[in-house]
């Protein structure tokens, strides 16, 4: 029959998903690990502490999966983006490896923007942030001098992962986007950023396509799992491109919204778009092509924290079972999912969430729709301003995570996107994106749109957009956008009484 193995090297666990040719799941396995947060901002992990992990997934699955020795033909990755792993020349890890969501690089995220911002925009097609790799690295040439003298190599954490396996250092498109090294346009690692940070270049992998071989895997691996045969090892991707090619996001006229702990709009791009740091602009896993990308920065976790502050004691089902019985606009209540700042299309750290229209006919029921409203309005800042750039809208939107298990939210993404909205039978995440790249890769697929036919299924039920709910959404969505601006003072103020 023939396995590909797809493995996800997330934040806080590793999990591997094995695929057979007809799409199927055959087995799952996971490993989890620690985040260390030694110091105030700080978030990092061990190198050491996934290769471990990856170990236990693969031994775990040797033993579950029939014929795993005979049939596994390839294994790819996806991966945590933006992480800064480093090694020194014998390729031994010499600092723990700062994750995408570590904030400790305000200083330097300043000092990148006053001297480079402009280009990084031009070259990156990104903002500044704390999140991505370039900062870190600067973090680590001024507090520990010492450690950067040691540094010959610099990874991210999947292909960390890759070069374990393979012995082969590599990476690919997807993810040096992420890094604010990356000219996304040349498709290359950037001299003029490399030059004006002081990094040298060979301390970075040949970079190439998601789907490009990088090599095979080690003997010793081989007979520690009983694999019978050379296994392929493919480069993988990012996990929010995997995510979305896992998706079945293979074309520009559908978009991808993913309501987990935050929250992202995604776009698959053709070409090149011009959206002045607005948006993340991301080299894509599919050859050729690109995907944009907004954030909500709390979207699930507005609903887990409204749940938590006036929902004690019910679970989601029963905090969310009356919101059907709530006309659109929760009758003149908004909210705005600011809890922890806004990034799309904001980029305002300082700015707090409100509820807006507070009347004494207000339940719990009409708090509890304003909430999913507002981070579905939150969203539809990063759709609008897709559709702007690609002047027509998206016929059809993949919605997974929290968002895509509650139907009376569904029908509200229909109507405030307007837009179909559909679901898939089965989430399986970034995983599957990988195991798609493996199966291209090895040529069980001759495209992207066929590995979707086989891998991806979606559930039948289809929601459809009101006509009235949708002129009725557009009216209050035009008065949340008012809510931003006539905010942002008073949250600044609020923050200096702290």
């Amino acid at each position: 029959m023939g396995y590909v193995l797809g493995i996800d090297l997330g934040t806080s666990s590793l999990k591997g998903i094995v695929m057979n040719k007809l799409g199927d799941v055959v087995a799952e396995a996971s490993s989890a690990y620690e985040i260390d947060s030694r110091a105030p901002g700080f978030s990092e992990q061990h190198p050491e502490d996934w290769k471990k992990a990856c170990e236990e997934v693969l031994a775990q699955l040797s033993v579950e999966v029939p014929n795993f020795g005979t049939e596994l033909e390839a294994i790819s990755f996806s991966g945590q983006m933006h992480s800064l792993v480093v090694l020194d020349e014998a390729f031994n890890p010499v600092y723990p490896a700062i994750l995408w969501n570590d904030v400790r690089t305000t200083k330097q995220c300043q000092e990148i923007t006053e001297r480079f911002g402009e280009q990084i925009l031009e070259i990156t097609k990104n903002r500044v942030l704390e999140g991505f790799t370039l900062p870190k690295i600067l973090w680590l040439q001024e507090n520990e001098a010492e450690t950067w003298n040691k540094v010959r190599h610099i990874m991210l954490p999947k292909d960390y992962l890759a070069f374990v396996l393979t012995g082969e250092l590599h990476t690919e498109y997807s993810d040096a986007a992420g890094t604010l090294l990356f000219d996304v346009e040349k498709a290359e690692w950037s001299e003029a950023i490399l030059n004006e940070f002081g990094i040298d270049q060979n301390f970075l992998p040949p970079v190439g396509s998601s789907l490009e071989q990088v090599g095979i895997v080690k003997k010793s691996y081989r007979a520690r799992f009983g694999l019978k045969q050379a296994v392929k090892v493919y480069a993988g991707g990012a996990d929010n491109a995997c995510a979305a090619f896992g998706a079945g996001l293979v074309n520009d006229e559908e978009a991808l919204v993913s309501l987990g702990t935050s929250g992202v709009f995604s776009s698959f791009e053709q070409g090149l778009s011009n959206y002045q740091g607005k948006l993340h602009f991301f080299n894509h896993v599919l050859p050729g092509a690109n995907y944009s990308m907004g954030v909500t920065l709390a979207a699930g976790s507005s609903l887990n924290w409204f749940k938590k502050a006036f929902g004690k004691g019910k679970s989601f089902e029963e905090l969310l079972r009356d919101v059907q019985f709530v006309a659109p606009g929760s009758e003149g209540l908004l909210f705005t999912p600011y809890i922890v700042g806004e990034r799309t299309p904001h980029f305002d750290s300082r700015i707090r969430g409100s509820f807006i229209g507070i009347d004494a006919r207000h339940e719990l029921k009409h708090f509890a729709r304003a909430v999913l409203e507002g981070i579905t309005f939150s969203l539809k800042d990063s759709q609008v301003l897709m559709e702007q750039a690609k002047s027509e809208r998206f016929q059809r939107i993949i919605s997974v995570g929290g968002g895509a298990k509650n139907s009376d939210w569904m029908q509200i993404q229909a109507d405030v996107f307007h837009a179909e909205m559909v679901r898939l039978e089965v989430e399986q995440g970034p995983g599957v994106g990988a195991c798609m790249i493996a199966a291209l890769g090895c040529g069980w697929f001759d495209s992207p749109e066929a590995c979707r036919e086989v891998f991806v299924h979606y559930k039948e039920e289809r929601f459809i957009p009101n006509p009235e709910n949708v002129a009725r959404y557009a009216q209050f969505y035009s008065i949340y956008r008012e809510i931003y601006p006539a905010t942002k003072g008073v949250s600044q103020e609020l923050l200096k009484m702290l």
